[in-house]
């Protein structure tokens, strides 16, 4: 009797036990590439994608009947008159609500224990484990000691700005020149699925960083008026961290929202629950008729799996990885779904 082997189901579960270390192994190859090139790769894989959604743009002008060099110089153009504007208009107001927040956080702190002191009171009343107070006061401290940080937060800015300025000296050569950097990366990937790779990521990078911007864009335009009509100290500053929020996937609405309440709440806790419903309405409208219009099913990720994939980001690549994680999960699963894997 010929022996004809391990059945194909045990030859299955063989496949997913070797496939699971080998998985393993090479994120954490690539966590160990990427903190020893952390700063050159952030500076370009930022460049990068800038220049991919400027890129956007110049592919419709160049339809248009510009040439691709003219099409360039007129992007270039428009973004510094765009980047001119939000310089000399916004970018003093929210430093200078930035400045003026950070001077006023240990008194606020201070003061916010007599705002909530009622609420404190009945919490304690129905024995609630901790009362508001212990909180506040434990807060207070740690917000103190933020304000010993503010030195090494300036220099951090100038940093930041030759960081920023060098992004986008390289997002011009990429205008110009990515394209064949590009073809290069492509023809790294196995020639089966070349084309499916490129098509996939072209198309998940372009639809969502252009959705997030428009996104986070609506949500800091949509609460400046109410931050205005409410009379909210640093409302503009306040609105711009939530739009900016928006930006991080799947717990970035949540986490900006939860840090601008509480910062109110030191103002005024009824002053803080209206912004925080106004904003929680506003969400709803963004996640549940923009959203879709703008991403529709193009991810097609579930939303369990879209918070795996910003943990696994995090953990290889820290922040960037936070926000590549979404795009990149969404490209392996439409490469896979249109490459399937032979059967064993």
């Amino acid at each position: 009797m010929r022996w004809s082997g391990p059945p194909q189901s045990w030859q299955r579960y063989l496949a997913y036990l070797i496939t699971g270390p080998l998985i393993v192994l090479n994120l954490w190859v690539a966590e160990q590439v990427y903190l020893y090139f952390e700063y050159p790769i952030n500076i370009l894989v930022i460049a990068a994608i800038l220049a991919f959604l400027l890129n956007q743009v110049v592919i419709r002008l160049s339809a248009r009947g510009l040439q691709r060099r003219q099409a360039i110089a007129l992007v270039l153009l428009m973004t510094l008159v765009v980047a001119s504007v939000l310089m000399l208009l916004l970018l003093p107001l929210a430093i200078q609500q930035a400045e003026e927040l950070l001077n006023q956080l240990p008194e606020l702190a201070d003061t916010s224990n007599q705002n909530l002191r009622h609420l404190d009171q009945l919490l304690r009343r129905y024995q609630f484990p901790v009362g508001v107070n212990d909180l506040m006061e434990e807060l207070a401290i740690q917000i103190k000691g933020i304000t010993a940080l503010l030195p090494s937060v300036a220099i951090t800015t100038v940093t930041r700005f030759f960081d920023t300025l060098l992004v986008l000296i390289l997002t011009v050569y990429m205008l110009f020149y990515g394209s064949g950097i590009w073809r290069g990366l492509i023809q790294l990937v196995p020639k089966p699925w070349r084309q499916g790779v490129d098509d996939a990521l072209r198309l998940n990078i372009r639809s969502f960083f252009s959705a997030q911007l428009f996104l986070g864009l609506f949500m800091f335009l949509a609460l400046i008026p109410f931050m205005v009509a409410l009379q909210v100290n640093f409302g503009f500053l306040f609105a711009l961290i939530i739009g900016v929020a928006q930006l991080i996937p799947v717990v970035g609405a949540t986490l900006g929202l939860g840090f601008v309440t509480l910062l109110i709440l030191f103002q005024d806790a009824w002053l803080a629950l209206n912004i925080f419903l106004i904003a929680v309405v506003l969400q709803q409208i963004k996640d549940n008729v923009l959203a879709p219009k703008l991403l529709g099913n193009l991810m097609g990720l579930n939303p369990l799996w879209q918070f795996i994939a910003l943990l696994i980001g995090a953990r290889v690549a820290g922040f960037l990885g936070i926000l590549l994680a979404i795009p990149l999960a969404a490209t392996v699963k439409m490469v896979l779904e249109s490459h399937p894997a032979p059967e064993v």
